[in-house]
This record gives C-alpha cells, sequence and structure tokens, in this order.
C-alpha cells in the first residue's frame, strides 16, 4: 500500500487555495472584535469586584 507523505499532500494543497469570501471575512473580523470587547468586559467587571 502506497500512503500518503506529508511533503506531498503540501504540494497538492499550495495549488488549491482559494481567498476567503466577503462573508467569511466579515465573519472572521465581527468574531476577533466580540473576543475583544468581552474580554474588555470581563477585565473591567474583575477590576470593579475585586
Amino acid at each position: 500500500m502506497n500512503e500518503p507523505r506529508l511533503g506531498d499532500e503540501l504540494r497538492k494543497m499550495e495549488g488549491e487555495y482559494e481567498p476567503l469570501l466577503p462573508i467569511e471575512r466579515k465573519l472572521i473580523w465581527y468574531t476577533f472584535g466580540t473576543g475583544i470587547v468581552l474580554l474588555i468586559v470581563l477585565v473591567l467587571l474583575s477590576r470593579a469586584f475585586v
């Protein structure tokens, strides 16, 4: 049996790159922004109660 090697698989993936769709970019930025906002809120709440 001929098992695929990691290097061969990585070379095949290089040609299959597809750019992100606009909606995917928006989802990434909304998720990132939400995480930052929640982190700030949690830091402020922890400082208020400690």
